[in-house]
């Protein structure tokens, strides 16, 4: 990977909230990290099959989450997914051959934009307005599990990011 490292480092001494997000921006710019420089079909190569998984098929997928957890199960708004569809649920990893990235990393960053504004100033226990599985979820629970998705999805962008063109790291 090019350039210099946007990120900023999590601190070490703030408050619940204040880690959580700053945690979440942290991976968020790790994702975006692992696709900086790439060209679209570096972003649509595929790891090895029988995966589909891909960096853009990643971005893609991390949008609907954001969308999912901030607007549907937080504000408990209606929403349109961007990429699944009924008849292929996996649209966001599968459907990645024809995509356009930039179009797609739009989505993405507008998706964080929004989760931003749908969190701020509320405190850590409010209580989403759709439940999951039938279970109230808190904005605590959905930050930490939105650091463990990224977490865990940015485990397989390293991978990724080698298998294009070696470069490894944070």
């Amino acid at each position: 990977m090019t350039g210099l490292d946007p990120r900023v480092d999590p601190p070490m001494t703030a408050d619940e909230a204040a880690t959580l997000t700053a945690f979440l921006d942290y991976h968020r710019g790790t994702l975006a990290l692992k696709c900086a420089g790439l060209t679209d079909d570096q972003l649509r190569l595929r790891s090895v099959p029988p995966s589909d998984l891909s960096l853009l098929g990643l971005v893609r997928h991390m949008a609907e989450v954001e969308q999912y957890w901030f607007q549907s199960v937080l504000l408990g708004r209606e929403i349109t997914d961007h990429y699944w569809k009924p008849e292929n649920e996996d649209g966001d990893f599968d459907d990645v051959d024809t995509a356009d990235a930039a179009a797609d990393f739009a989505v993405w960053q507008a998706e964080i934009e929004a989760a931003r504004r749908a969190v701020d100033g509320l405190p850590l226990d409010t209580v989403g307005k759709n439940p999951r599985r039938g279970q109230p979820v808190t904005l605590r629970w959905i930050l930490a599990h939105m650091v463990e998705e990224y977490a865990r999805h940015n485990g397989h962008a390293d991978l990724l990011r080698e298998l294009v063109d070696g470069s490894t790291g944070e």
